[in-house]
Order: structure tokens, then sequence, then C-alpha cells
């Protein structure tokens, strides 16, 4: 019997948690050294991407070498943000966000793949962010290939399928359907993975979807 994508999804969260070493997930090891909020951790992201689409970016006037001596050995992300892997979608600028700041998955569409959804896992449940990011694009190559349904090269049209949903449901718009694919993707994640599923529904977690114009620098949340 085919298994819907959701349970596709959630079957696939469950074999990465099961391959993994018996401690990775162990209650004792788990910890979250963000002091922030899920709200905080959001509000922090979005405060920075009004000083980026303003121009009053702070994080660039940070020291690099204190910053990269502070995260040789842990990382502290308060964020994760799965993008796009458009050239034109830099997530810590476009947050105004530095070093050891955000967890960035980038996949082409902004989609959940098994390597996307086991990252994002070990983002929320090891590293301890507060808030988990979709973040789509407008203009966005792949959701406009996808829409085409032309014939494409290679492995490209691996990512149409997880890109219809949004699709059937927004149509041949693009800024429609690239904001329904965001939303599409969040929804699933914060549902079906074992992992998340639980921190969403204590509190401890936020999982939200957005679209970044990059006329305007602007993230806009769902």
């Amino acid at each position: 019997m085919a298994l819907s994508r959701r349970e596709f999804i959630g079957a696939t969260a469950a074999s990465l948690l099961a391959a993994a070493s018996p401690d990775f997930l162990s209650t004792s090891q788990l910890h979250a050294q963000s002091t922030l909020t899920p709200d905080q951790a959001l509000k922090e992201l979005m405060d920075g991407n009004e000083r980026f689409a303003a121009g009053r970016m702070i994080s660039i006037e940070h020291d690099l070498q204190l910053l990269k001596e502070r995260t040789v050995d842990k990382q502290e992300p308060h964020a994760a943000v799965l993008a796009c892997a458009d050239s034109r979608v830099p997530v810590e600028l476009i947050f105004d966000e530095t070093i050891g700041q955000i967890f960035v998955t980038r996949v082409a569409g902004n989609i959940l793949t098994p390597e996307i959804i086991g990252s994002l896992e070990y983002g929320a449940a090891v590293l301890g962010v507060k808030v988990i990011l979709i973040l789509g694009h407008a203009n966005c190559g792949a959701v406009k290939a996808a829409i085409q349904g032309k014939g494409v090269p290679g492995q490209i049209s691996s990512l149409f399928p997880h890109i219809q949903p949004a699709i059937d449901q927004a149509g041949s718009d693009l800024a429609a359907a690239t904001k329904a694919n965001a939303e599409i993707q969040a929804k699933l994640l914060s549902e079906s993975s074992p992992v998340i599923a639980p921190m969403v529904k204590e509190g401890k977690l936020k999982v939200v979807a957005g679209v970044y114009d990059i006329a305007t620098g602007k993230v806009a949340l769902s």
C-alpha cells in the first residue's frame, strides 16, 4: 500500500532515530542552550529582518575573531531556518544574525527530505533551537519549474512531488504556490516528526512559515 506524504515523513523520521546511537537522544543528554522562549526566538529573527530591510544591520559590527573563538567548541543557535538553496537568500544576512546564532538547512524549494528532517530534529532536540522557520522566497525557480511541469535533466524533477501539494492548493500563481509550499512543509514537520511534534505540543518549540521578498528584503510570516 502506498504511503501518504505524512506517513512517509513520520516513518522516515522514526527510522532516523532508530539508526542513531541509543544515547543520542537520551533525556539526560538533551538540553536547550538558548534561554529564549519560542516567541522570543521568533521575535529575534523578525527584529533582525527589520534591521536588514532598513539597512541598519548590526551583526557585521561584531568581532569575527572573538565569535570564532567562542563557537569553536560548541554552537548555541536560538533558531533554525529551512531555506531554499537560491543564492539570493543569504539567511544570516536576512535576519541580521552572525556566527552561531542560526542553524541553517537549505535545499531547492525549501522542501522536507529525510536528511532535512533529521537535521532539523538535531537542531531542536540536541542544539535546543526554540523556533524553526520554513522560508520560501519570491520568484522561486523550484516552485516555478514544478508549476510548469516540463521535462528537466538529471534529478531536478525529484523536487516536484514535494511541491505538488502546494500547486494543487494554490494553482499556477507562483506567489500563492510559494506561500502554500512553505506552510505545507511547516505543517508536515510540526505534525509528523516524532521529535518535533511533541516539542511543539508542549510549547517548547515553534514551527512557522514565511516568505522572503527579494525586492524589499522583508520576510512575511504566514
